[in-house]
């Protein structure tokens, strides 16, 4: 389950959306659609303030052990384990290196091509993740444009992103 980004590029690149649940960008459909609804929790408030503490700590004790991935808590676990993310695609594109000219971006899916503007995709979000699970049917992404005017029909089952 993997995408590729290739065609004018200085880079082609492979992406595997399986792992993006461990990235830091990633951001729920109400953090990307409804941002004024996406308050935190009292529950994480807590776990921010929490946060805070120990790495006020760390920092005044001056630790310079090397960073070591820590566990997830069980806010974060319950959220992945429920959650359905996006993960914005301008990142990817910028690693990809285009070459100035590209203005359009042919996406490769099950159902065949569409195409799109360059800018478009540059500001859109890809959906990898469903109720926690990765989306095996019409995936590995679904695209979604950042406006949400595309909400409620995404450009689904996306394999290739060549970009011309």
């Amino acid at each position: 389950m993997i995408v590729q980004i290739a065609g004018n590029v200085k880079f082609p690149i492979t992406l595997d959306p399986t792992v993006w649940i461990f990235d830091d960008r990633k951001m729920t459909l109400t953090e990307a659609f409804q941002p004024e609804k996406a308050e935190p929790s009292a529950e994480e408030e807590d776990e921010l303030k929490r946060q805070s503490l120990r790495f006020d700590r760390e920092v005044y004790q001056q630790k310079l052990n090397p960073p070591v991935n820590k566990s997830i808590n069980r806010y974060e676990k319950q959220r992945i384990m429920n959650g359905t993310f996006l993960m914005p695609l301008k990142p990817f594109l910028h690693t990809s290196e285009p070459n100035k000219d590209v203005e359009k971006a042919t996406l490769i899916t099950d159902e065949g091509e569409q195409v799109i503007d360059a800018d478009d995709l540059a500001e859109s979000l890809l959906l990898f993740s469903e109720n926690g699970k990765p989306l095996r049917n019409e995936g590995p992404v679904h695209l979604y444009y950042k406006d949400g005017s595309n909400k409620s029909s995404p450009i689904k089952g996306i394999k290739k992103i060549v970009l011309q």
